[in-house]
């Protein structure tokens, strides 16, 4: 699902653009101006962004999230920066330190002995 897992400082970079779309996710379900399904839907999905599990797919799904909240205009969030942080997220991935590394990070293979 991911070609690599970056540590060091770009998956400190890839932590930083986690947190950064889970909190403007939550921005408006904090605001109490958002219909109930919305601040569940956004509440679960920056849970997971925040602990990088399936963090393409979630990204994507948050991406869609604000697609709506762009349409239906619920909150103040920018809807443009959250769709940008998404697709970025999308297709950067998780990075290392994430759940996502722990479940598919790289595998070692050991040649087998005769």
């Amino acid at each position: 699902m991911f070609s690599m897992f970056p540590a060091g400082a770009p998956g400190v970079g890839l932590v930083l653009l986690r947190v950064s779309l889970a909190a403007a996710l939550v921005m408006d379900v904090s605001l109490g101006t958002t219909p109930a399904a919305y601040a569940w839907t956004a509440s679960a999905l920056a849970s997971f962004l925040v602990a990088g599990v399936l963090t393409p797919v979630v990204a994507v799904l948050g991406g869609l999230l604000g697609a709506a909240h762009l349409v239906l205009r619920v909150g103040p969030c920018p809807a443009g920066i959250l769709l940008a942080q998404a697709a970025a997220l999308a297709l950067i991935g998780p990075g290392a330190y994430s759940v996502d590394a722990l479940r598919f990070g790289r595998r070692r293979v050991a040649p087998q002995s005769r």
